[in-house]
C-alpha cells in the first residue's frame, strides 16, 4: 500500500489544480418566468337602461300581485287542509282541500312565469355579452325566493292530507 500512496497524493493534488467551468447555481432566465394565469379584469359596469328598469319594475309589480294572490289562496288551502286532516282520501273535505291546492299551484305558476321572464332577460343580456345588470339580478333572486317559499308552503299543506291511493 505504501508504494501507491505517493501516486494517490499526486492524483489528488492534480485534481485540485484542474479548472472547470461549472454552470452557475443562480436561477436561469427561463426559471424566472411566471406562467400563472393573470388576474381577471374587473367586470364592466352596466350602463343605466331605462327600458330594462321599467320592465323590471313591471315584473316586480306582477310578482307582488302574484304573491298576494298566493297568500290568499294559501290561507284558504290551509283552512281546508286542516278540516280534511285525518279524513280518508276521496272524501268531500279531502277533495275540497285538493281543489284548493290546485288553485294554489295556479297562483304559484304566476310567480314562476315572472321568474321565467326575468331569467330570459338575464339570459338575453348574457348572450349579447353585455355586463350583468344588478337590478335585474336582484329581481331574479327575489322571484326565485318567492317561488321557493311558495313551493315549500304547498308541500307543507300537502303533507297534512292523506295520500291519494
Amino acid at each position: 500500500m505504501k508504494p501507491h500512496f505517493p501516486l494517490l497524493v499526486l492524483a489528488l493534488t492534480l485534481c485540485g489544480c484542474v479548472e472547470h467551468d461549472f454552470p452557475s447555481l443562480l436561477p436561469r432566465a427561463g426559471e424566472q418566468l411566471d406562467f400563472r394565469e393573470p388576474p381577471a379584469p374587473p367586470p364592466p359596469v352596466a350602463a343605466a337602461d331605462p327600458e330594462l328598469d321599467s320592465r323590471i319594475a313591471a315584473a316586480r309589480t306582477r310578482l307582488s300581485e302574484a304573491a298576494a294572490t298566493f297568500a290568499t289562496a294559501a290561507t284558504r288551502a290551509e283552512q281546508l287542509a286542516a278540516a280534511a286532516s285525518g279524513t280518508a282520501a276521496g272524501s268531500d273535505k279531502w277533495l275540497d282541500a285538493q281543489t284548493a291546492l290546485a288553485d294554489l299551484d295556479a297562483a304559484r305558476a304566476r310567480q314562476v312565469d315572472v321568474l321565467a321572464e326575468l331569467e330570459q332577460l338575464a339570459s338575453d343580456r348574457a348572450q349579447a355579452l353585455v355586463a350583468p345588470y344588478p337590478a335585474l339580478d336582484e329581481a331574479v333572486q327575489a322571484a326565485q325566493q318567492a317561488v321557493d317559499t311558495s313551493t315549500a308552503r304547498i308541500a307543507a299543506i300537502q303533507r297534512r292530507l292523506a295520500p291519494a291511493d
